[in-house]
């Protein structure tokens, strides 16, 4: 069951996949491979992100594919009960990569251009936040009436105020799959501890017309249809 967080008003959900011990332990040691002996990516304090080290398709590894099929179950969930017509979209996972957080290593604020829709399936946390949360933020502020007031600084809205809030965060736990539009703006706090990695699994996934019976007009023809040139 998709738990639906409306925020800004955008539809973020949130799922509990269970994920057995010893299926955890293999995936862990597997990313570890992958990883080899980088530390992280190449700006100063960025946590490793295979996207950018190759390793972007993880869903056709034997090791993560259950897993690449549960995410895109959920991500089909949360197009139906986001209004998709079922018989006008087709749904593809486009690339799949790790991200590893050591201590004191974080993602800067970004979004995912060339997809629609966003996953990403964490396989160590706490729950507390201490290994680094997932900050959502908001692209426009409704509530603050005035532009320009909720920056802080002492201005005339309370501060971390629930009806302004210009983010929210998600701390990690294993089997905490979160979905929400590729458009939305999210980064990564820094891993606070010491001993502990954060290891989570990203997911973009794109939409386009389906291969038989649907209308291009308002989205891409389905990929079986296009001609390289």
């Amino acid at each position: 069951m998709l738990q639906h967080h409306r925020l800004f008003p955008t539809v973020v959900s949130t799922a509990q996949l269970s994920i057995d011990p010893l299926q955890q332990a293999i995936v862990l040691k597997e990313l570890l491979a992958l990883r080899g002996d980088a530390e992280g990516n190449p700006s100063d304090g960025c946590a490793w992100t295979g996207d950018l080290h190759g390793v972007w398709q993880l869903h056709r590894h034997p090791s993560f594919s259950a897993l690449a099929q549960q995410v895109a179950l959920h991500a089909r969930t949360y197009l139906d009960e986001t209004g998709f017509a079922k018989d006008q979209v087709a749904l593809h996972l486009q690339r799949c990569w790790p991200v590893i957080s050591e201590w004191d290593q974080a993602i800067g604020r970004h979004h995912h251009p060339n997809a629609h829709l966003s996953a990403v399936l964490y396989l160590t946390g706490s729950g507390s936040g201490a290994e680094g949360a997932l900050r959502l933020h908001a692209m426009h502020q409704p509530n603050e009436l005035v532009s320009g007031l909720a920056v802080g600084y002492g201005g005339p809205i309370v501060e971390d105020h629930p009806m302004n809030q210009s983010h929210w965060d998600l701390a990690p736990r294993p089997g905490l799959l979160v979905l929400f539009p590729s458009s939305l703006h999210h980064s990564v706090l820094p891993n606070a501890d010491p001993d502990e990695l954060r290891c989570s699994i990203s997911f973009d996934f794109v939409l386009t017309a389906p291969e038989q019976g649907g209308s291009p007009e308002y989205l891409a023809p389905h990929p079986s249809q296009w001609a390289s040139q």
